[in-house]
């Protein structure tokens, strides 16, 4: 029971045995690569197997059953009107690059306009840098870490004339929670702004419920963090009507009803349209095994929100590395599934713990511990140990 008499969810390691089964390791970054869990490693078989039994034809089960199920689970999880609108790539960086050749003045030649923050994830603040340099945008960039940061982004995205607005939900380094991003949706509009919203920390950590904004934003994501479902499955939500013709497309983008001028490129009309080319089908049978072990055991996001929140409660109220600063202590509100803490000698502390078998992850001088629905107090209480005498 906790505090108000409630029943508190238990850890659910038997989940986890075969990744809980490595000695001398205590995981505490399941923000930056969540353990996968038992049920991935039967859908790791199942696609070799279908390789080797169905050869040519386990296209047919790939993207006839296994596609169409990741669809749903995704469409579920952000309550989308409809699960065409998903589409999965490799990676993230593969849908971002699609999606900006999609913006009409890239193909007329101009820079494309572009708003976003100076803490977005590498995969887009890398290219985007790459894109400035080459004068195929015009970046504006706002402070994340700014203490009225929503007020001054908005503000600048209602003044502003853009293209694209490209934002976090939940800012990678600091756990920052943008909840105010979906008022944004009231700028978007096929013509221009598009909203983007990259969704790679809040996707099952954070409930997230698209269904009044699923036809003017689009969402990034996937499933190498709370997904559990590891590399290789990344996706985005596409509202219709936004982005008919990406210039960079694969053939797989004309399998279906295609649209476009006679004798010209093709598209489907759903999300298809930003698809690439043949890929590695693995990442979605995890997906899809991870997906519906959590649906079977009733492990919504809210609930093992609430199982981290209470450690994560617990861990912040007496940060174990004193002196550091705790960037986001839990309140009341939508929070990451980890504590970010501030520290010149963070780099340092996360090396010390990792020869002690804790593993971690430092953001410049940010050390991010993450918890999942595999912890429990008593690794809460083991991480404390090892922090011991840490200074």
């Amino acid at each position: 029971m906790d505090a108000a008499g409630q029943a508190v969810m238990a850890a659910r390691k038997d989940l986890f045995s075969k990744a809980l089964s490595v000695p001398g390791r205590l995981h505490m970054a399941a923000h930056s690569h969540l353990l996968w869990p038992d049920a991935t490693l039967a859908a790791q078989v199942e696609a070799w197997e279908d390789a080797v039994v169905l050869a040519d034809h386990k296209w047919d089960k790939a993207l006839g059953e296994v596609y169409p199920a990741t669809q749903g689970l995704v469409a579920r999880e952000l309550n989308l009107p409809s699960s065409d609108t998903v589409v999965f790539a490799p990676n993230t960086h593969t849908l971002l690059a699609v999606l900006k050749s999609a913006v009409a003045r890239r193909e007329n030649g101009k820079p494309v306009r572009i708003l976003s923050t100076d803490g977005e994830f590498h995969s887009f603040r890398r290219q985007a840098q790459r894109w400035g340099e080459a004068g195929e945008i015009e970046l504006t960039l706002v402070e994340s870490e700014a203490p009225d940061f929503a007020e001054r982004f908005i503000a600048v995205a209602r003044r502003g004339d853009y293209d694209l607005i490209f934002v976090s939900h939940v800012f990678f380094k600091t756990g920052d929670v943008f909840d105010r991003v979906w008022e944004l949706a009231e700028l978007s509009r096929p013509e221009g702004p598009w909203l983007v919203v990259d969704g790679y920390h809040g996707f099952r950590a954070v409930p997230t419920d698209l269904s009044d904004v699923a036809d003017r934003v689009f969402y990034l994501a996937g499933g190498y963090k709370y997904a559990m479902a590891g590399e290789g499955a990344a996706f985005l939500h596409a509202p219709p009507g936004f982005g008919s013709r990406p210039i960079l497309t694969g053939w797989y983008a004309e399998f279906g009803d295609l649209e476009g001028p006679p004798g010209g490129v093709g598209y489907t009309a759903d999300a298809q349209r930003f698809m690439g080319a043949t890929f590695d089908p693995s990442g979605l049978y995890r997906f899809v095994a991870a997906g519906r072990m959590l649906e079977a055991e009733g492990l919504t996001t809210a609930k093992v929100a609430e199982h981290v929140g209470g450690l994560m409660r617990s861990l912040a109220a007496d940060p174990p590395l004193k002196g550091a600063v705790v960037l986001n202590p839990p309140g009341k509100g939508p929070q990451a599934r980890f504590l970010a803490l501030r520290h010149e000698k963070a780099s340092a502390w996360k090396q010390a713990l990792a020869e002690r078998g804790v593993v971690v992850d430092v953001r410049d001088d940010v050390l991010r511990v993450g918890l999942s629905i595999y912890h429990d107090e008593a690794d809460v209480a083991a991480f404390r140990e090892a922090c011991g005498g840490l200074a």
